[in-house]
């Protein structure tokens, strides 16, 4: 499994499953175009190099195709996603009975979860306070409110017990310092989100763009309660996601291999329109 999304892109340029392209384009309906016609034809994968108004790359399409999920994933995600689940909830919390059965996976054991690292390349530029006004973001349609974080994995801790989740959710830039997330309180981060404004608080959210293709599967799998998605990223990914401290003194610990992190707060009973 890839370490990261720069391992991925490697491996689909090995395999001529990425087009390159060096000519500007427009974050504004352009990309998404050239993205949704390319997608028509079952084409590759799409690394825009050259995007107005920003200094970032664009790449899409990157799971378009099976041959490109099992590049991202290995052959047939859905039963791996599901013999995952069957092995953290045997282990976590262990159980005896079903431990014998499953003696085999005491090594996988070893690798569940997140580890600690003291550098990582997500540290590598770090600026307070973010200006989302860099970031090529991309407006889908024409009668869009603007433009969206796309893929995002949203990180969010429970306010009472901690716990965390890692979910997918439209985010919208509504300037450099702002952004709306929807959520609803049947998923995750909205209960955490519940959880906070039943204490008149705000809740802390990182959204990381990039990272191992792992997590991408993991925020998005229908998991049973008691599994943690990074729990079940690190057996896809077979080993544990490694984290470092956040330079905010109270933000969660990153992501080491995200290519960003962006740290803020939700408002408790705030809402604005999408």
């Amino acid at each position: 499994m890839h370490k990261n999304l720069r391992s991925f892109i490697q491996a689909l340029q090995k395999e001529v499953e990425i087009v390159e392209i060096p000519a500007e384009v427009d974050p504004y309906l352009e990309i998404a175009e050239i993205h949704r016609r390319v997608i028509e034809q079952q084409g590759k994968a799409l690394l825009f190099k050259n995007v107005k108004g920003s200094s970032f790359p664009v790449v899409t399409n990157l799971f378009g195709t099976a041959k490109r999920i099992d590049l991202a994933f290995g052959k047939k995600p859905p039963e791996l996603v599901k013999k995952a689940v069957q092995m953290i909830e045997v282990l976590l919390p262990p159980k005896p009975k079903e431990l014998w059965k499953f003696r085999n996976l005491a090594l996988t054991a070893l690798k569940l979860g997140t580890k600690k690292v003291k550098r990582a390349p997500v540290l590598e530029v770090c600026d307070k306070p973010a200006n989302l006004s860099e970031l090529p973001l991309l407006q889908l349609w024409h009668e869009d409110g603007g433009s969206f974080i796309t893929l995002p994995l949203v990180y969010t801790e429970s306010p009472k017990s901690g716990k965390h989740n890692l979910g997918m959710y439209r985010i919208q830039r509504y300037d450099a310092q702002t952004a709306g997330i929807h959520w609803q309180i049947h998923k995750g981060g909205g209960f955490h989100y519940f959880e906070a404004e039943q204490k008149n608080e705000s809740l802390p959210v990182t959204i990381f763009l990039g990272g191992a293709p792992a997590m991408i599967l993991s925020a998005i799998a229908p998991l049973p309660e008691d599994v943690p998605e990074l729990v079940l990223a690190s057996v896809l990914a077979d080993g544990k996601i490694e984290t470092v401290k956040n330079p905010l003194k109270d933000g969660h610990r990153l992501i080491a291999e995200a290519e960003f992190a962006i740290c803020g707060r939700v408002a408790p009973h705030k809402r604005r329109p999408e």
